[in-house]
C-alpha cells in the first residue's frame, strides 16, 4: 500500500477513528492490527518473513534476559559465569545468522550466484524473489533490540504481541527510520489522548513530505530515467545537470517518505526519530552522513564501529600501529580502519551490486584520508591565517562536500560500474555545455513549467531548511501570524499540492526509492 494512494488515506483515517474510540488500554493492540493489515497487503509470504524475525529476535531476548538474571546470581564464581556469558554471545550469534542470513538471501543471493556461476561454471540456483517490503529496516531494528538486551541496555519484552508492534510498526515500514526499543516503546504502549497539536504537527509534516516526494522528486526523476538510461545521446554537461537533478530527486523522495511516516506516527500521538538534519549545510562527507538517514548511521556506530573498535583484535592492531608509526597518525590509523569498514558495510547495505561496493570504499576512503590529512590541512590552514570558522571556508567546504556526493551519487544511479565508466569518459570527452541552452532540456520528458515547479520547490526547501539551521521554528512563525494569514497559506499550499502534485502531465507518482530496502 503506498503512501501516495487514496487507499493509504483512507486507511490512515479508518485506523485513527477506531484508535482514538476504543478504551485507551486498548489502543497498542490496534495499532499492531493495523499495522499486520498493512503489512499483509504485500503479501502473506512477506508477512511470514517478519513474524520469522518478530518470533526469533522476541526467543532471543528472552533468552538473554534470563541469562542476564543468571549473570546477577552468579557473582563471584568465575567458571559458571564465563559459561553464561558464552551462551548469550551464542543467542546474539543465533538472532544474527538467522537474521541477516535471511537479509543476505533476498537481497544478495542471485546476484552472489550469477556471479560464481558465471567466473566458476558452477551451478548454483537462483530464486528471483522480491525483496520483502522494508526488510532491512525491521531486521536492523530487531537485531539492535537483540544486542541492547545483550548489553542490560533494555528489558526484553515479554509480551509478544507488544514485541511485535515494535518490529511492525506501519508507518515505519516503507524506509524507516530504524528506531531503537528503549526509545519507542513508551510511545508505543502509552494511553494516547486525542490532541489537535499532535494532529496539526502530523498533518503538516504530511504535506511537507508530499511536495518534496509530488512536486520535486517525481518530477526529477522522469529527467534523471532520461539521462542515465540514454547517457549516450548527450553531453557531459547534460550528463552532470542528470546527476545534480538525482541528488535533489533522492533527498526529497528520501526524507519526504520519512516526514510522511513520521507525520502519520505523529497523528496517533507517537513521535519517531528524526532521520534527517539538513545535510545539504553539511561541509565535509562524515558530517554529511551524520545529518543523512541518522538512524542507520547510528545503528552502525553503535552496533558496527565501537564494537569493532573495541574488539581485543582491533585494540593489538593500534598498539601494534602506535609503536610502529609515532605520533598522531598512529592514533588514527586504527580508528580509521574502523571507518572504513563502517562505510563499506553501508555502501553494501544499500544494495547487491558491485556499484554499491564501489559506494561504500568511495566513502569510506575519502573519510579515512580527511581523518588522516586533517593534521596537514590545519597547518597549511594556520600558515595562510585561514580560519576554518570563517564564511567564506564554510562556504567552500560546503561546496567540496557537495560535489564529492554528487560524484557518489554517480556510483550508486548508473546501471553498473561499466556505465559509470563509459559516463565519466564521456563527460571528460564532450562536456558540450551548449546543450543546456539549445532546447535539449525540454525534450527530457518535462516542460518549462515543470521545472519551473522543481526550481520554485527547491528554492522553498532551501529557504526552510536555512531558517531551521538558524534554530528558526517556521510553524511558530506560522503560528505568529493572524489566522486568516495562516488558513490562507494553508491552502495555498495544499492547492499547489493537489495541482502540481497529485495532477501533473503524463507520467504517475514512482514509488520509494528506498521503499524496499
Amino acid at each position: 500500500m503506498s503512501f501516495i494512494s487514496v487507499e493509504f488515506l483512507l486507511f490512515v483515517i479508518i485506523s485513527l477513528l477506531i484508535y482514538y474510540i476504543v478504551p485507551k488500554k486498548a489502543q497498542w493492540l490496534i495499532l499492531l492490527l493495523v499495522s499486520c493489515v498493512f503489512y499483509s497487503v504485500g503479501g502473506v509470504s512477506a508477512l511470514c518473513y517478519l513474524a520469522i524475525t518478530t518470533l526469533t529476535t522476541y526467543i532471543s531476548g528472552i533468552g538473554l534476559s534470563r541469562l542476564n538474571s543468571k549473570i546477577e546470581a552468579l557473582k563471584g564464581e568465575e567458571n559458571k559465569l564465563k559459561r553464561v556469558k558464552f551462551q548469550k554471545k551464542l543467542i546474539v550469534l543465533f538472532s544474527c545468522l538467522m537474521n541477516f542470513g535471511m537479509l543476505f538471501f533476498f537481497k544478495y543471493w542471485d546476484v552472489f550466484a550469477k556471479d560464481i556461476n558465471g567466473k566458476l561454471s558452477c551451478v548454483l540456483p537462483t530464486f528471483n524473489l522480491l525483496l520483502p517490503l522494508g526488510i532491512s529496516f525491521y531486521i536492523f531494528q530487531s537485531i539492535g533490540y537483540v544486542i541492547d538486551v545483550y548489553r542490560k541496555k533494555v528489558e526484553a519484552e515479554k509480551n509478544i504481541l507488544k514485541y511485535a508492534l515494535f518490529t511492525s510498526f506501519f508507518p515505519q515500514m516503507v524506509q524507516g527510520p530504524i528506531s531503537r526499543f528503549g526509545n519507542l516503546k513508551t510511545e508505543l504502549f502509552s494511553k494516547h489522548q486525542f490532541s489537535f497539536e499532535n494532529m496539526e504537527k502530523g498533518i503538516q509534516l504530511v504535506l511537507w513530505g508530499l511536495f518534496k516526494k509530488l512536486l520535486i522528486a517525481d518530477r526529477a526523476a522522469v529527467v534523471v530515467n532520461l539521462v542515465f538510461d540514454k547517457y549516450q545521446d548527450y553531453s557531459g554537461a547534460v550528463i552532470i545537470f542528470g546527476g545534480i537533478l538525482y541528488c535533489i530527486q533522492l533527498y526529497c523522495d528520501f526524507s519526504g517518505g520519512i516526514d510522511i511516516a513520521r507525520g502519520v506516527a505523529k497523528m496517533f500521538g507517537i513521535s519517531l526519530i528524526e532521520n534527517f538534519k539538513r545535510p545539504i549545510f553539511a561541509t565535509s562527507l562524515s558530517e554529511f552522513w551524520r545529518r543523512w538517514h541518522i538512524s542507520l548511521g547510528s545503528w552502525m556506530k553503535d552496533y558496527v564501529f565501537y564494537p569493532l573498535s573495541l574488539s581485543k583484535p582491533f585494540i593489538k592492531l593500534g598498539k601494534f600501529i602506535r609503536s610502529h608509526i609515532k605520533g598522531k597518525a598512529g592514533q588514527i590509523i586504527p580508528v580509521s580502519i574502523a571507518t572504513f569498514i563502517v562505510y563499506f558495510l553501508i555502501g553494501i547495505w544499500h544494495g547487491a551490486s558491485y556499484k554499491y561496493i564501489a559506494f561504500g570504499i568511495w566513502n569510506g576512503a575519502i573519510i579515512t584520508a580527511s581523518l588522516l590529512l586533517e593534521p596537514l590541512f590545519s597547518t597549511i590552514r594556520n600558515k595562510l591565517h585561514i580560519s576554518s570558522d570563517s564564511k567564506k571556508m564554510i562556504a567552500f567546504r560546503t561546496m567540496r562536500t557537495s560535489i564529492i556526493v554528487l560524484m557518489g551519487r554517480f556510483i550508486t544511479r548508473a546501471a553498473n560500474l561499466g556505465t559509470l565508466f563509459e559516463m565519466v569518459k564521456l563527460t571528460l570527452k564532450n562536456f558540450g555545455i551548449n546543450m543546456l541552452f539549445d532546447g535539449t532540456l525540454l525534450n527530457l520528458g518535462i516542460t518549462a513549467a515543470d521545472f519551473a515547479v522543481i526550481a520554485i520547490g527547491i528554492i522553498i526547501i532551501l529557504a526552510v531548511e536555512f531558517m531551521q539551521e538558524r534554530k528558526i521554528s517556521v510553524s511558530s512563525k506560522l503560528k505568529s501570524k493572524p489566522y486568516m494569514v495562516q488558513f490562507a497559506l494553508i491552502t495555498l499550499f495544499i492547492v499547489a499540492l493537489v495541482a502540481f502534485g497529485f495532477y501533473k502531465g503524463d507520467y504517475i507518482a514512482s514509488e520509494f526509492i528506498y521503499k524496499q530496502f
